[in-house]
């Protein structure tokens, strides 16, 4: 998501960056070409109005015409507006203290919504609270066993009466239920329907006044496009949403949706979900996006990431040991492993400050096959051949290639990689000793 605008919008601003000084024609040429890229990326007429005007009014009020780096001064006005856009700071749950905290899960079917409750209890375990989550979609049966497989593989226990109890029944003994445990959490995955309808809209208004959550969180599917601001502001009316769950955020949709409905709405973006796994669900954090669009990176993100899907443990041994000149290939398949668990390439390229385009041109399904045959190779080899690859002569590697599925020119292709990484850090080394490092 975001692919295009952040190309479009890097592009444009990379052309005023090098200019020694703006005039107010080429400021206006930079601000039509903003324009442009962001309404082809779906964000609402009335919202990029609002934002062009401000930006305007800012460049105006901090005098970029006349700055020593005015391309500088107007990307940050520009990185500035897209975080006030989003919302000027993350969005946090609202706990209570000493008391159970509810939070209802609600939205379309076809959100992800059930699911989203299971990631949203797994993120909650692994910060430390105790969730329990209550099954309230009684109008899909499937969707109460499908909430209970996903608290088996999370450890998170599912309150649930059957489907012939009514709903309000059920959500007012799971909240009983849940504080007579000793849960602080309890998340209530309601019914979904194809449409918004009055029926679905009242079964979540008795809830709501039922239980008094402190939470109202609503599912969206970010490939949905602007029909996202009309659901949210339908559920937003009536329940007062709290705020959002962005679905499918890794998708390739325009993604100006997700910059309208913040200013639209006034419901803040609280978590997205960024895959199919059900540790992919992120904190939304506005500044860190607005760096990813304009081409930045999001360091603090990849830093996050690495440290609950890594083994750090094993991450740092592997470092130390490439420090000390001693890679062998079995570190080389542990970090190709560890990588692994970070997600596609192209996404993690993208955190890194000055690679989005390189991200863009990668292929994930050919880096991934790449990933595959690596490891593959270097699995088909025996304990001695990892420690020390030169040891290999052509029948060890015919054997290898047969062993893993690919070719003699393969395992060399590996072995001569291997080979200068060993060098690179041989040498890094050697002057990490020269100057007492």
């Amino acid at each position: 998501m975001f692919d295009s605008l952040q190309e479009k919008l890097t592009k444009t601003l990379r052309n005023v960056q090098g200019k020694g000084k703006l005039s107010e024609r080429n400021m206006e040429e930079t601000l039509k070409e903003i324009r442009i890229a962001l309404l082809e990326s779906d964000v609402n007429y009335k919202v990029v109005k609002d934002f062009l005007e401000k930006v305007r009014q800012e460049s105006i009020g901090q005098d970029v015409l006349n700055a020593v780096e005015p391309g500088q001064l107007l990307v940050k006005i520009v990185h500035d507006e897209i975080i006030s856009l989003l919302g000027d700071e993350s969005a946090e749950l609202n706990f209570k203290e000493n008391d159970l905290t509810s939070i209802m899960i609600v939205g379309l079917q076809g959100t992800g919504k059930t699911t989203q409750a299971a990631k949203l209890a797994n993120f909650l375990k692994k910060k430390g609270r105790k969730p329990i989550m209550i099954a309230a979609d009684i109008i899909r049966p499937a969707a109460i066993e499908q909430l209970e497989t996903l608290g088996k593989q999370i450890d998170v226990e599912v309150f649930s009466m059957g489907v012939d109890v009514p709903v309000l029944k059920q959500v007012e003994e799971g909240i009983r239920y849940g504080k007579e445990k000793g849960y602080d959490t309890a998340l209530i995955d309601t019914a979904g329907r194809l449409q918004i309808d009055e029926e679905l809209m009242n079964e979540l208004k008795q809830i709501k006044d039922l239980i008094h959550p402190d939470e109202i969180l609503l599912t969206v599917d970010a490939m949905t496009g602007q029909d996202i601001v009309n659901v949210a502001n339908a559920f937003h009316e009536l329940l007062d949403v709290t705020g959002l769950i962005l679905t499918k955020f890794d998708g390739d949709s325009k993604g100006g949706a997700a910059l309208s409905v913040k200013a639209v709405t006034g419901v803040p973006i609280k978590f997205t979900g960024t895959g199919e796994k059900i540790s992919d669900l992120e904190m939304f954090y506005p500044d860190r996006l607005a760096q990813r669009i304009l081409g930045m990176g999001d360091v603090v993100s990849f830093v996050e990431k690495a440290q609950e899907e890594m083994d750090m443990k094993k991450a740092e041994e592997t470092a130390g040991r490439l420090m000390d000149g001693k890679f062998t290939m079995d570190d080389l398949l542990n970090s190709i492993e560890q990588s692994r668990k970070l997600g596609p390439l192209s996404s993690i390229m993208r955190m890194m400050p000055g690679m989005s385009e390189m991200a863009n041109a990668i292929n994930d399904s050919d880096a991934d096959n790449e990933l595959r045959k690596i490891k593959a190779i270097i699995q088909s080899m025996t304990p001695a051949e990892r420690e020390d690859p030169s040891i290999m002569r052509s029948s060890h590697k015919r054997r290898i290639a047969k062993g893993s599925g690919t070719r003699v020119e393969d395992v060399n292709k590996l072995c001569n990689q291997y080979d200068k990484m060993k060098k690179l850090f041989k040498n890094m080394s050697s002057m990490k000793s020269m100057f007492g490092l």
